[in-house]
């Protein structure tokens, strides 16, 4: 279950009424490497596989899924463990660099023990694809009935996979934007989808939106609020698409621009 219905109180110049409202489950999640806790996130209990996945290869705990052999859920009384079997050398690596981290579903660097661990070592991205900016259109209407929860509660995010020729292949959805990426990058890592196209998000491109996506070889980022300044300058830095404001008729282009084009073959 992931959402659940909670008596409310609900003031309008009509009047007042008493009726039961749909709120969005939220849980501490707990990812467990090897034994040892190293982050809890409060999110939306479903697709925590690959919420694992794709949060361990965009904070750089793995290069490949493969680096992971086994992921296991394990409810308890005040939320879930999500056990990770991580290869040794990667787990050797990330004891070097624990972090103290917990609920990073707002700034996204929430106990973050050094300001200098907050920048992560990335491969300028290469410049392989492009993406027709005329799709968005048609990917807004189909991550329309992704939403299931967003629907009923209005309070989740969405990450989705838009190819190449503007179908989405897979959306996901948290109260958490991060979380909501993550599931997605981590669903990306062993899918059949092919690696053009673009990662649209329902939220802001923050700085760590953008880490995360250049973490994991994404080309183009498509947010459907705006940029921040930092994400801007990494994006430009490494080699991103950044592309804020991104709507069915508009869009706005941060960065590095040749690979977007309007509709056709005309290039911004």
């Amino acid at each position: 279950m992931t959402v659940k219905t909670f008596p409310i109180v609900e003031w309008s110049p009509q009047g007042i009424t008493h009726h039961d409202d749909i709120l969005a489950e939220e849980v501490a999640v707990a990812l467990v490497y090897n034994s040892i806790s190293h982050v809890v996130m409060m999110c939306t209990p479903q697709n925590l596989e690959d919420f694992a996945l794709g949060f361990s290869l965009s904070e750089g705990i793995i290069e490949r899924a493969e680096q992971i052999y086994g992921i296991t859920l394990s409810p308890q009384a005040l939320g879930i463990e999500v056990h990770i079997d991580l290869a040794s050398s990667c787990f050797m690596a990330l004891k070097q660099r624990r972090r103290a981290l917990t609920g990073r579903t707002g700034c996204g660097l929430c106990g973050t023990e050094q300001l200098a661990m907050i920048v992560h070592p990335l491969q300028p991205l290469p410049f392989t694809q492009r993406f027709t900016l005329s799709h968005l259109a048609s990917a807004f209407d189909q991550i329309k009935p992704m939403q299931s929860i967003g629907q009923q509660t209005a309070c989740t995010h969405i990450a989705a996979w838009v190819d190449r020729q503007g179908r989405v292949c897979a959306g996901y959805e948290d109260i958490g934007r991060h979380v909501a990426l993550d599931k997605l990058l981590g669903a990306r890592s062993k899918a059949k989808w092919g690696r053009e196209g673009c990662v649209l998000i329902s939220s802001r491109a923050s700085y760590e939106i953008v880490q995360k996506a250049i973490s994991c070889g994404v080309e183009i980022l498509c947010a459907a609020s705006a940029a921040t300044q930092r994400a801007v300058d990494l994006a430009q830095a490494q080699g991103l698409t950044l592309v804020g404001f991104s709507r069915e008729d508009r869009a706005v282009v941060y960065t590095h621009a040749q690979r977007v084009i309007s509709q056709s073959d005309n290039q911004l």
